[in-house]
């Protein structure tokens, strides 16, 4: 069952012969592991996601969370597998000794999470959002809040949210009404009753955790009663759903969405003061708010991306699989029915997967290794400016992967009876949360590169040109280096064109530039892979990297001058031409 999870010989190419993982042990923060170590780790994920996690996939589904008596209850077998994750230390996996955690490199704890997302997003998504917000307690939190709120959740007995959205707000925070009101001070720091509504809420309410910590963005309302206006005005709070007396703090559950997919996650609209107010305490200084929630979104972004990469990856695992056994047509000068791996329409779909797979895969980990080095400037630029691509690019091509999958086993994929049509369901939602496709392309075009220092843009381009270089000398690969190294003049200029454009029109086809500039981040990535192939013993595994990468860079590269091309469209046809009544 595994190996239609994460293969290990991908997992151990990319985090060894590529991404030098062992480097990251010259760090003081990780210099008490070793390859060994994070092998066990790595043993240890794979078994328990094979063993509790991809074996309540479908039921979870077909038994979503239900409300009863104003208690969210979740299908039983969610908690036992994440019992047992727990007892196994993986939500302390990422986090520092003194903070009872196992010192891992980021990069490590991606790719053990992989193979459960890859499992059962639903179900992995529950830890995600909690070592997420525990994170971001112990960076920004006081000792006694990181006592009291991030160590349960480090421990895996309690569970954390991010409240953000709200349904009238949706993604534009700045419209954000959930108010806090100051009731004092303790032990815990400044506290507050707050009153609002949050939607979209994941794992908002269970029956899996003790207690649940929501990370609460709120505003403090001026002298007059008013709120403020914008996003300067978002504040942090921690509200918990059961309060440090053990007493029932002022939450409610005002219903369940119910979703496409992801439903073994429980998705809430959460009223929070319905009655005297929710207790909370604040997070550091007032207005700080959506600065020390950053931590958790961009956090959540690189999470949420290798959950899509994941997902599009077991897809493409088990379309290879059922093209290998499936027999149906036949081939010149072969009697009888032949697998439909043999069919060329066939491995073409079969190679576009995995190029999307593997190079969401690959990006997503090369984001995680930056984590590790963020106290050296240029990887902390650089992500900064891969972080909107790393959510978005594997979202898009993961769910591609997916849709392919469902194509290769015909009308089989279409069934219930077979896994594909549900890993398409569950990825479906991935381009949408933690900031649609539009939303993304408009951070990385209007925050990180129109109105950045370039710091991110020089770095990427050095790191581009080094693998161009090294590509040349590879018979296999130098024609690759050229197309590559010719694409990032296309990306240069269009930034060029593009910084000249009025201010009021750079951004409308953001989202074309982001999907072309996405696909020259991931050339690149797969080309620097490639590279590493040609070093490595000759074997048909590192064959079939360097032929996947060629086949990206002949089916897929081309396809930047379509994007890049409409990102300096000025027609406005795309956007503005038509009156909102002719629609």
């Amino acid at each position: 069952m595994s190996q239609s999870l994460i293969v290990r010989r991908d997992l151990d190419f990319m985090l060894h012969d590529w991404l030098k993982m062992e480097t990251l042990f010259d760090a003081p923060a990780f210099a008490a592991h070793s390859r060994e170590s994070i092998d066990a780790v790595l043993d240890l994920s794979e078994a328990l996601a094979a063993d509790l996690f991809v074996t309540h996939y479908k039921a979870a589904d077909a038994n979503e969370p239900r409300i009863e008596n104003g208690q969210v209850m979740t299908f039983p077998a969610i908690k036992t597998a994440l019992d047992q994750y727990a007892e196994l230390g993986l939500f302390a996996a990422g986090f520092s000794e003194d903070l009872g955690g196992l010192g891992l490199p980021y990069l490590a704890c991606s790719a053990s999470f992989a193979f459960f997302a890859a499992a059962n997003i639903a179900t992995a998504a529950y830890p995600m959002l909690t070592t997420a917000n525990a994170r971001l307690i112990a960076t920004f939190a006081s000792p006694a809040q990181v006592e009291t709120f991030a160590l349960p959740q480090i421990e895996g007995r309690w569970f954390g949210t991010m409240c953000l959205s709200e349904p009238q707000a949706g993604s534009n925070l700045a419209d954000v009404r959930t108010k806090a009101i100051i009731d004092g001070e303790d032990g815990l720091g400044p506290r507050y009753r707050l009153s609002g509504n949050k939607m979209w809420i994941s794992g908002g309410d269970q029956d899996i955790s003790e207690n649940i910590v929501h990370l609460v963005l709120a505003k403090i309302p001026s002298d007059d009663g008013s709120l403020p206006e914008g996003t300067h005005g978002l504040s942090l709070f921690i509200v918990p759903k059961i309060l440090p007396d053990g007493g029932r703090n002022d939450i409610s559950v005002a219903g369940l969405n119910h979703k496409m997919g992801y439903r073994g996650t429980a998705n809430c609209l959460l009223n929070f003061g319905e009655n005297e107010g929710a207790i909370g305490w604040r997070v550091g200084e007032p207005g700080r708010g959506l600065q020390q929630m950053f931590l958790m979104m961009n956090e959540a972004r690189i999470g949420v991306g290798l959950g899509a990469a994941a997902l599009g990856y077991r897809g493409y695992r088990l379309a290879l699989t059922y093209a290998r056994e499936r027999l149906q047509g036949q081939r010149p000068g072969r009697p009888g029915s032949v697998a439909i791996i043999e069919h060329p329409d066939v491995r073409h779909m079969l190679l576009t997967q995995k190029a999307y797979a593997e190079g969401a895969l690959a990006l997503c980990l090369y984001c995680a290794k930056l984590v590790d080095q963020h106290d050296d400037p240029d990887a902390a630029a650089l992500l900064g400016l891969l972080t909107p691509i790393a959510k978005t690019w594997p979202s898009e091509y993961g769910l591609a992967a997916n849709d392919t999958a469902i194509q290769i086993h015909g009308g089989y994929g279409y069934t219930r009876d077979f896994d594909v049509e549900q890993l398409y369901r569950d990825n479906r939602l991935n381009p949408i949360h933690e900031g649609t496709t539009g939303i993304q392309g408009l951070d990385l075009l209007g925050r990180k590169i129109l109105r950045s220092d370039g710091a991110g843009l020089a770095v990427l381009e050095q790191r581009l040109k080094a693998t161009c270089h090294l590509a040349r000398d590879a018979a296999d690969l130098a024609e690759a280096a050229e197309a590559l190294a010719d694409a990032w003049i296309h990306v240069a200029r269009t930034i060029d064109v593009i910084q000249a454009l009025p201010e009021e029109t750079r951004l409308n086809n953001a989202t074309a530039f982001l999907r072309g500039f996405g696909h020259v981040v991931t050339a690149w990535l797969w080309l620097d892979q490639a590279q590493a192939a040609t070093v490595a013993e000759p074997s048909p595994f590192h064959t079939a990297k360097i032929t996947a990468c060629r086949f990206f860079f002949e089916f897929e590269l081309p396809k930047i001058d379509h994007w890049l091309t409409t990102a300096t469209s000025t027609s406005g046809i795309g956007n503005t031409a038509i009156d909102d009544d002719s629609f």
